[in-house]
């Protein structure tokens, strides 16, 4: 899905909400193992279908499937089918899989995830750098999502550090600009590598304070902003400092909606959560 065709289906939907389908046969309401011989398929059936004419986007994050081997591959395979021919579509899909690794690696990930499965876009991880990412870019049409600014905890850890040499040398009171954090010089960098036609950002909604700064360094980029919902990020303050002229954001909720409901009604209430997202995304956009 090109840039332009994405922003539209934003305008077209007033939304710009993703569905995360991290689907744990753990909490799929149990009478549906007795009703399907792929219970995972058919709660994610359900979800779609109480959801799509809301959502532009959903994310099935792969640990949910690849725990389950070659069954959870077939009910990803069936999934993405079911996606792509919806009488509802066409939807943005994304493989939540935060891969990357040396070139043909890389490659044969690309291969797997855009011409087996279908996706549209892929999250990556740029920390073996611009030759890890650049195989997802030569997909014509596809995305890479990389990760800058997590919406976990344990984001903290490294993300937000600063280079030390530049705080050192300020002790002694020699002024450097080199005061960018390491998710900044992410940003910065692997803009050289894709543009805006095939690259996003992963930029957690649980840190609205660096949102603006993210913008900023990245004004024409989608971002992806996890962490709405069930991690407590509210939607006003991140659509704020991030929507741009093409929309240019694709806010995930995962559990707020496709737990919201625990029994027979769950195919309900996961379509009111997305409902009231949905709303407050077409009042932020002025529709």
């Amino acid at each position: 899905m090109k840039k332009e065709e994405l922003s539209a289906l934003i305008r077209q939907k007033a939304s710009f909400l993703c569905v995360g389908l991290d689907t744990d046969p753990g909490l799929i309401p149990p009478f549906l193992a007795g009703e399907s011989e792929d219970p995972v398929f058919e709660f994610n059936r359900r979800i779609i279908d109480a959801t799509i004419d809301l959502a532009v986007a959903y994310k099935p994050n792969m640990a949910f499937y690849e725990q389950m081997g070659s069954k959870g591959w077939k009910s990803l395979e069936r999934t993405m089918d079911y996606l792509r021919e919806h009488p509802a579509g066409p939807v943005f899909t994304i493989a939540d899989a935060k891969r990357a690794d040396i070139g043909n690696t890389s490659q044969r990930y690309a291969r797997a995830f855009f011409d087996q499965l279908g996706f549209d876009a892929i999250t990556v991880n740029p920390y073996l750098g611009h030759d890890s990412v650049k195989p997802f870019l030569e997909h014509e049409d596809k995305w890479a999502i990389v990760l800058a600014l997590t919406s976990n905890a344990g984001a903290m850890d490294f993300q937000i550090l600063q280079p030390q040499l530049p705080l050192l040398l300020e002790k002694f009171g020699i002024k450097t600009c080199f005061r960018k954090k390491l998710f900044e010089l992410v940003i910065e960098e692997s803009q050289k590598w894709g543009s805006p036609e095939n690259m996003m950002f992963v930029t957690g909604a649980t840190h609205p304070e660096q949102l603006k700064n993210v913008r900023e360094l990245a004004p024409d980029h989608f971002l992806l902003l996890p962490g709405i919902g069930a991690q407590g990020a509210k939607l006003s303050d991140i659509a704020r400092v991030t929507l741009n002229k093409d929309a240019g954001i694709i806010v995930n909720s995962s559990r707020a909606i496709i737990y919201a409901g625990e029994g027979q009604d769950f195919q309900s209430k996961a379509r009111e959560a997305a409902m009231a997202l949905q709303r407050e995304m077409a009042q932020l956009l002025g529709q």
